[in-house]
């Protein structure tokens, strides 16, 4: 009775343990499970097309897209689909790209730029140099792996026989061939339509001409008024009247506000912007002093806010902490100190560091006005970098674009300016060498003691001897 006992219960036990292993082994298959237990990062293959891309003797391109930070994209896309890369020749890359637009996917706020040129050179399906379009079909589009809608690549059969990809000419059909992708090599860089205009546009706002800075319209002093009728100003265009008289007390002595965007009104948010400016310095690091000078010591920023409303633009040249420790006590402490070697800092123009580099090496030296009067600051090219001032109180554009929104330009300097004083050169009064005169009798006297010489009597007198 026992055997038939323990002989059912060692088949109980057996169907039990072919269930569970039955379980564990769906359990495994299931792509559910598998994502909830493993990783979120796909498993690549050592033997996949994005390991040999790395690996290869495209160097230019495997360094871009390391920096472009695309590397689990790929990975992502060559578990899905089989992909097929066409590799520029590191030529392309290296010497025959323009310099500018290769600087303008280098920078960091152009990561998506960069992103997108490399996807272009990718499409989601595998087309070997045997698939190639022909007959009828000597041109077929593909979507790329890129985000635009419009950007789409075009494989052509040209009449002579080569392979084109998009307008370039394929020189390695076939290079590398992996169970997951395939490697073309062209020679040349394809470049979508997006990141063309994206360049385009960020070119067009840099583009800066540097042009000699020209003097305020002529204002008559009795009613502070323009002399002669201004033109209507435009939407957003800067004031007519000169900045100086909008500084100057009195309601009446301002222009009206230049419209723009932001504000209740329709108008600047000057108030708004200094902030967020001086926010920026104080993120940036090593120009503490200066705000501390613009919100705590003095009214400059009130001053900046009201100024940058009304439509004004400014260039604050801010001198780093290092510069400020310099400063002696006596330098501070006359009344009015710091707002007047604070106002020798601020131009009354938008200027960039591309601006003011144009301009001292298009015209030499170049003085600006600034908002101390009639004190301006001389600036010219030196080392590559913009240098004001003259002898050992000059200052290097040390920081360049700190902060640039259109309306206030901030450019770091490592010194502070002060204006030039006039020496008044004393001139050494000539000794003058005293002539004694000799004493000379005057014309009555000689006419009388000539008649009494003519009677005999002038020996009586002793005044005609």
């Amino acid at each position: 009775m026992d055997s038939q006992i323990y002989g059912v219960s060692k088949h109980l036990c057996l169907i039990m343990f072919l269930a569970l292993i039955t379980i564990a082994a769906t359990l495994q298959d299931n792509p559910a499970t598998k994502h909830s237990t493993s990783s979120n990062s796909p498993q690549i293959n050592s033997n996949s097309v994005l390991v040999a891309l790395l690996d290869s003797h495209y160097t230019e391109l495997s360094e871009l897209v390391e920096k472009a930070l695309l590397l689990q994209t790929l990975e992502e896309a060559v578990t899905v689909h089989n992909i097929t890369i066409f590799a520029p020749k590191n030529e392309a890359l290296e010497r025959d790209l323009d310099p500018e637009f290769k600087r303008f996917l280098l920078e960091p706020g152009n990561l998506r730029s960069l992103q997108n040129l490399l996807l272009f050179h990718m499409i989601p399906n595998r087309v070997g140099s045997k698939e190639w379009p022909a007959g009828a079909l000597s041109m077929v589009q593909h979507k790329t792996l890129c985000d635009g809608e419009s950007d789409h690549l075009s494989l052509t059969l040209h009449k002579s026989g080569e392979k084109l990809v998009g307008l370039g000419k394929m020189i390695r059909p076939d290079d590398i061939v992996r169970p997951d992708g395939i490697i073309h090599g062209i020679e040349r860089v394809l470049i979508p339509r997006s990141v063309q205009e994206d360049f385009n546009r960020r070119r067009s706002l840099r583009s800066i001409s540097a042009v000699l800075p020209e003097g305020a319209p002529e204002v008559d002093p009795r009613t502070n008024r323009l002399k002669k009728p201004a033109s209507p100003v435009p939407v957003g265009a800067p004031p007519v009247l000169p900045i100086y008289d909008a500084m100057a007390p009195g309601p009446s002595l301002a222009p009206a506000p230049a419209p723009g965007p932001g504000g209740p009104h329709h108008h600047f948010d000057g108030e708004s912007q200094v902030k967020d400016f001086i926010q920026t310095l104080l993120h940036y690091g090593g120009y503490n002093e200066m705000a501390d000078i613009l919100v705590n010591l003095t009214s400059l920023a009130t001053e900046m806010g009201k100024l940058v409303s009304e439509g004004y633009v400014l260039t604050v040249l801010a001198p780093n902490d290092e510069a400020m420790a310099k400063l002696t006590t006596d330098q501070l402490s006359e009344p009015g100190a710091p707002e007047q070697i604070m106002y020798y800092h601020l131009i009354p123009e938008y200027q960039t560091e591309e601006s003011m580099y144009n301009s001292v090496r298009r015209f030499g030296k170049v003085k600006y006005d600034t908002l101390r009067v009639p004190h301006k600051v001389a600036a010219e090219e030196a080392d590559g970098s913009v240098k004001f001032g003259q002898g050992e109180g000059s200052a290097y554009l040390f920081d360049p674009d700190i902060y640039t929104d259109g309306r206030i330009s901030v450019q770091g300097i490592d010194g502070v300016l002060f204006p030039v004083e006039e020496k008044t050169t004393v001139t050494k009064a000539k000794s003058v060498a005293k002539v004694v005169a000799k004493p000379r009798r005057g014309k009555l006297m000689e006419v009388t003691c000539r008649m009494l010489g003519a009677l005999g009597q002038d020996s009586h007198f002793s005044s005609c001897h």
